[in-house]
């Protein structure tokens, strides 16, 4: 019921009028999203790097339906990479492969993802492959292994997921490769055949996944607010010898950053997801309807931030 009616809230234009013209709304919004425009992503990748935190910056909107669409997202990714390196921001960028046209035609996605790339290589910058649910992760790894990879080994990186039953496969074969992966848990709601149901199955998964990308693989992100799976990885790197420069920290824009701040202070590498763009709403809605739990989540974050900042 109350995925449905996040669902319901994400369609509704009349309710988007509001919250962005309501302050308290506006003012939540603003804590997990930078703003709607390239300047706004600046002006947070800057606050962001004054605290000597990287960022990848992610404009929000997926799954397009016209080609038009799908070209213009990628000429504004052209245009971000620009401005990243015209600003010396210590920044990449994170895109999905649904808003470069993969549900349109493949041909139109590697398309527009290699002008991407192209410019990333002009900068000596990165892209990272976002992934999406499921119903996209063969396609997504397999236009990433086939043909943008071996074009573009040190601009492009993917994401796994450690929910999904197939990542550690997945896992091995990116050893293998020696690509950059971005590990979380995942996000989206799938069924038990595809992924595991059990919170301890979820990271049980991760933390060994984790483990051998940080002794196997080539400098994984690793994307999670878990504080015991921070300290695992942790005394982890420390047992094995596996210096902090070899793998780094990821969390999302607004979420934790007293722990953002601590991990820097102790050394270790940090680098926070900034989403922005003119779909922060319907990305907020369809966020919290594909598990509610995710509002627990960041509010229950936001509570252990201000008590932190209390001691």
């Amino acid at each position: 019921m109350l995925r449905q009616t996040f669902l319901w809230l994400s369609h509704r234009q009349g309710i988007f009028r509001f919250v962005r013209n309501n302050r308290l709304a506006r003012r939540f919004a603003n804590r997990f999203v930078a703003g709607e425009t390239i300047d706004d992503a600046v002006v947070a990748v800057r606050a962001l790097n004054a605290r000597n935190i990287s960022a990848t910056l992610d404009l929000l909107g997926e799954s397009v339906t016209s080609a038009s669409e799908a070209r213009a997202t990628a000429d504004h990714y052209v245009a971000l990479l620009d401005r990243i390196a015209a600003e010396r921001l210590d920044a990449n960028v994170s895109c999905k492969l649904t808003a470069m046209g993969q549900d349109i035609s493949e041909m139109l996605c590697v398309e527009n993802i290699t002008r991407v790339l192209e410019r990333a290589r002009v900068h000596g910058s990165f892209v990272r492959l976002d992934m999406e649910s499921s119903a996209y992760t063969e396609r997504t790894l397999h236009l990433f292994e086939e043909q943008l990879y071996p074009r573009f080994p040190a601009e492009v990186g993917v994401v796994l997921q450690s929910y999904l039953r197939r990542t550690a496969a997945d896992i091995s074969n990116a050893i293998d490769l020696q690509c950059r992966v971005r590990l979380c848990k995942g996000a989206y709601k799938e069924p038990a055949t595809v992924a595991f149901p059990d919170k301890q199955d979820v990271d049980a998964g991760y933390v060994s996944g984790m483990k051998r990308l940080m002794s196997q693989g080539k400098y994984p992100g690793l994307a999670t607010h878990d504080e015991v799976i921070i300290e695992e990885a942790k005394r982890f790197a420390a047992d094995q010898g596996i210096a902090a420069d070899r793998f780094e920290f990821q969390m999302l824009y607004g979420v934790r950053r007293d722990l953002q701040e601590r991990l820097v202070r102790e050394g270790y590498r940090m680098r926070v997801y900034v989403p922005y763009g003119t779909q922060w709403y319907p990305y907020l809605m369809r966020r919290l309807a594909e598990r509610p739990a995710n509002l627990a989540f960041m509010t229950g974050n936001i509570v252990k931030e201000q008590l932190a900042a209390r001691r």
